[in-house]
């Protein structure tokens, strides 16, 4: 249970270095690795583990994953962009995937929020409410 606790600790520190100006660095990162790579601690592997993971939540937390059916233009885009980064109150970039399953509308995905104002949503909740 103690060691499981240093190893967390230990990821989180190895994250607070990855870190700069509050986002996630790709040469800070890359740092990290090849530090922990000619000096390897014990429990390497369950280290790398769970900074790995803290990594990707953190990269999770600072990008919108855009689903959308149709035509979605890049004025929309920008304003969604600016309305989640003035929301979370860090910058947010954006993926963009198109979903014709959503029949038309968007659904967004930051971190483990999710936004969703697609048809295909509306036709669930419709479906449910009439079983």
């Amino acid at each position: 249970m103690k060691q499981d606790k240093q190893i967390k600790n230990f990821a989180k520190q190895l994250l607070q270095a990855s870190l700069e100006s509050g986002e996630v660095s790709t040469e800070r990162v890359d740092g990290v690795l090849k530090s922990l790579a000619k000096n390897p601690p014990r429990h390497h592997i369950a280290i790398l583990k769970a900074y790995i993971k803290l990594v990707e939540r953190e990269v999770a937390k600072g990008t919108a994953v855009i689903n959308y059916a149709g035509e979605l233009s890049s004025d929309m885009i920008v304003g969604i962009v600016n309305q989640l980064s003035a929301k979370y109150g860090r910058s947010i970039t954006s993926v963009l995937r198109e979903d014709p399953s959503l029949v038309a509308g968007l659904r967004v995905v930051v971190d483990c929020d999710v936004y969703d104002a697609s048809i295909a949503s509306s036709l669930a909740s419709l479906e449910t409410s009439l079983s």
